[in-house]
């Protein structure tokens, strides 16, 4: 392990992120940069100057300005901070950028290395790149929608697949081509989309698919539902619990917990003709008990089971505990921890989102802007 104490800001330390304020998978981008040590700085609009923040865990790990995008002079206080950064970051539609002074080649003149993210659900080109749309749309057109739900329809996953899958893929390519500048490359565009993004992560469903192991009838796969080892069972209390069974050793533990060893409906787990009838003795096994005395009847047995735990119950489970998964923020309030883990430059503590705008001040006069200035702006209602 690294002792430094500096080794402790993350391994992202000395990255700086410059964010134009959006929803959504921008956001969860910079988020991530953050958690890892990046200086982000986001940019929101005056209007919301002095307001708590509306998503304290999003957004958190940033300093905050207030800025008129749709100024002049804020579009000139954006390029003025271009210059001091490695990435800039926006999620918002083709073209909106340009028109406020802020697209690639306006930064680009100021800052021949820096590194471009465009966050959109689209993509930059393309026939629907102006069209609008949101997280179930995108995952729909990339064959994402189709594949999850029930036999008889699909269900939207939240809002994981598209947005949240889509800003990871926004801070891995921003990483990307840092890394590249950094290594004497020059700046660059990077076009994430959050329908490339969802398609991307089907990957492995196409590897079946080409092999002729995958049905698009959904609910007929092997985890997809369509297997009675891999699925959702609900106990006598309406709880549910969960069964993630993909090797014989797991089998072989499910079976010797529910004393289904020598029932010859279960010789073979992958025999699908018998699927029916093998979930509809699991159902009515588990309906029998509720789901914590099957969580303790399969403690430590080796059967790929879980409880199926709500938002609140989640952060209380002794794995997530002895992990850290979850963190108490301020006021008592429950937060996902920054992940992944590195053992020479642990992640730090979530430093919680900022008053909007309250970094404004620091932040300019950091850049180089006056104070005099930032008052004329301020009295201008270009910041606050």
């Amino acid at each position: 392990m690294n002792s430094d104490p500096a080794a402790s800001r993350g391994p992202l330390t000395g990255v700086r992120v410059l964010e134009l304020g959006g929803i959504g998978p921008a956001p969860f981008a910079g988020m991530l940069l953050g958690d890892m040590g990046a200086e982000v700085i986001r940019v929101d609009r005056p209007g919301e100057a002095g307001r708590n923040n509306p998503f304290p865990v999003l957004h958190r790990n940033r300093r905050s300005i207030t800025v008129d995008l749709k100024d002049r002079r804020g579009a000139g206080l954006v390029l003025d901070l271009a210059r001091g950064v490695d990435a800039v970051i926006e999620g918002f539609r083709p073209g909106v950028a340009e028109r406020l002074g802020l697209g690639p080649d306006n930064l680009f003149a100021c800052n021949p290395a820096l590194v471009y993210g465009r966050m959109t659900g689209w993509g930059q080109d393309g026939p629907l790149a102006q069209e609008p749309g949101h997280d179930i749309n995108f995952i729909a057109l990339t064959g994402v929608l189709e594949a999850i739900g029930t036999h008889e329809e699909p269900l939207p996953p939240l809002n994981l697949v598209g947005d949240m899958g889509g800003g990871m893929f926004l801070a891995l390519g921003v990483l990307g081509a840092v890394m590249n500048a950094r290594a004497g490359g020059c700046g660059q565009v990077v076009d994430a989309a959050m329908c490339d993004g969802s398609a991307t992560m089907m990957a492995m469903v196409y590897d079946f698919w080409n092999a002729g192991r995958w049905s698009v009838e959904r609910g007929t796969n092997g985890i997809d539902g369509g297997s009675p080892c891999y699925g959702v069972y609900r106990c006598v209390d309406d709880r549910h619990v969960a069964l993630g069974i993909g090797d014989e050793r797991s089998y072989a533990a499910l079976l010797d917990v529910l004393g289904l060893a020598e029932d010859p409906t279960f010789a073979d787990r992958q025999d699908s003709a018998e699927w029916p009838r093998m979930r509809k003795t699991l159902a009515a096994l588990f309906a029998q008990r509720e789901r914590d005395t099957w969580a303790q009847l399969f403690a430590g047995r080796g059967a790929s089971f879980s409880p199926v735990l709500d938002l609140v119950e989640a952060p209380h489970h002794p794995h997530n505990q002895a992990r850290q998964t979850f963190l108490v923020g301020p006021g008592g309030t429950i937060e996902p921890a920054p992940t992944p883990r590195f053992s020479g430059t642990p992640l730090p503590r979530p430093i919680a989102a900022p008053v909007l705008g309250a970094d404004t001040d620091a932040v300019l006069v950091a850049a180089g802007v006056l104070p005099e200035r930032i008052d004329e702006l301020r009295a201008a209602g270009v910041v606050a």
